[in-house]
């Protein structure tokens, strides 16, 4: 009988890239379930709506590209086997909400930000160092974000245009989901990141959201 393959550094670096190509360019990436957009009947939304709902779901898309490299920045760093399978778990349901973003992307006639590769670098930067410091910071890391996420999803829904039901089911489904995951990594045994530090995140948030609302 032979023993399980050690994959080695090349190996990894393989796989990491693959993942990086697929979560920035979508293609071979499948959802695990249907949209919460799918059944719902498009509707003629003028110039201006479109524009508006294609900025706000432009800035959701690059939220869950930032979240795919967050979650496998920690999972390479993560030092708990169970929290690196949770980390990884994340990163998979995150997966879903990405590609009904870009789905939508494409229904509006609009493209991703182009900013993706930069704001992806930083986010698995970022969650390699969180992992690497402790999995309880790793995991506080994840709940302040989340919690984040899902301000700028409640947002959304009071910004985008009311006839959009197809963005509108997305966002509602993403909120539901992000709260969830907010919460669990809390009960994981993530700490609660002080004032300064989610003040911090807050301003790199803002400089994400008004730069791929355009770009």
């Amino acid at each position: 009988m032979t023993s399980g393959r050690r994959f080695s550094l090349f190996d990894k670096f393989i796989t990491e890239s693959d993942r990086v190509l697929r979560t920035l360019s979508t293609s071979g990436a499948t959802p695990t379930g249907n949209s919460p957009a799918t059944g719902i009947d498009i509707d003629d939304l003028n110039e201006s709506e479109r524009k508006q709902a294609a900025g706000l779901m432009r800035i959701n898309h690059t939220g869950e590209v930032c979240a795919q490299a967050l979650y496998q920045g920690q999972a390479q760093t993560a030092k708990l086997e169970d929290v690196r399978t949770e980390m990884q778990h994340a990163a998979k349901e995150e997966a879903d909400h990405l590609n009904w973003c870009h789905q939508r992307l494409n229904q509006l006639n609009e493209r991703p930000s182009r900013l993706n590769p930069l704001f992806y670098g930083m986010s698995f930067a970022m969650g390699a160092v969180a992992g690497k410091i402790s999995d309880n910071v790793s995991l506080g890391f994840v709940a302040a974000t989340e919690e984040l996420v899902c301000k700028h999803l409640q947002d959304h829904l009071k910004q985008l245009p009311a006839k959009d039901l197809k963005s509108r089911a997305i966002v509602e489904q993403m909120l539901e989901d992000e709260a969830r995951h907010q919460q669990s990594a809390l009960e994981a045994g993530g700490i609660q990141f002080s004032t300064p530090v989610k003040l911090g995140m807050k301003l790199l948030s803002k400089v994400m959201t008004k730069t791929t609302y355009y770009i």
